[in-house]
């Protein structure tokens, strides 16, 4: 049943990264760190002073669930509210549809920030079988925080936010999730040399600085 709706789902996103091949493969940079760790306020600020795009794993997912008519919405629900990982074929078609729009629109667009992915070694392979020779990977940017200032932090967040996952219970559940199931892809990029770890515990302005760092780097 999940494989056929997958189907109808990919059948549904043209195809327009063959276009946007023709001008330049997406150029990628995976942003990972614990719930709370900054990486959406941190990606905010290297989109105004750098030309890449953001795209929020978490984002589309909750855009996709509260969309009229989405087949995946109630799916979508479930696995959140239990602070679980959705299914990677379903966030690997949003981030290759939005990579797709903004390349189309505008064929500068070609570097991205994907935040909060891959969070598994299933998303992890799923992405290599879709975007193989499709995108490049240059590097993990990594925002490394105690979970006890992630907590603190998501629950200040959730006094505004809105969000349903905001509260203890879903956030002590989250960082079980991300620490049995994203910390050993950290590592894995880590191995080839491929992490650039912040230290994300400190003021905006004083991790921005190290981000601008690695940047000017890159």
């Amino acid at each position: 049943m999940i494989g056929r709706l997958f189907g109808s789902l990919s059948q549904k996103v043209p195809s327009l990264l063959y276009r946007a091949s023709l001008m330049m493969k997406p150029q990628v940079v995976f942003v990972l760190g614990g719930p709370g760790a900054g990486k959406g306020t941190q990606c905010s600020k290297i989109v105004e002073n750098y030309n890449y795009t953001h795209l929020s794993a978490g984002d589309l997912l909750r855009a996709e669930r509260a969309r009229e008519g989405s087949e995946f919405g109630q799916l979508i629900a479930n696995y959140i509210k239990e602070g679980k990982i959705v299914p990677v074929e379903i966030t690997i078609n949003l981030l290759k549809k939005a990579m797709e729009e903004t390349m189309v629109k505008d064929e500068k667009k070609f570097r991205f920030l994907i935040d909060g992915f891959p969070r598994n070694e299933d998303n992890l392979q799923g992405w290599n079988t879709a975007m193989e020779g499709k995108a490049d990977v240059k590097f993990v940017l990594f925002f490394d925080c105690s979970n006890e200032v992630c907590i603190n932090r998501c629950l200040e967040r959730g006094k505004s936010s809105g969000r349903t996952d905001d509260n203890r219970e879903s956030l002590e559940k989250r960082i079980q999730t991300y620490l049995q199931s994203t910390r050993p892809i950290i590592e894995l990029y880590e191995k080839h040399g491929k992490v650039r770890t912040v230290d994300a515990s400190r003021s905006v302005d004083e991790v921005f600085a190290d981000v601008k760092t690695i940047l000017g780097v890159e």
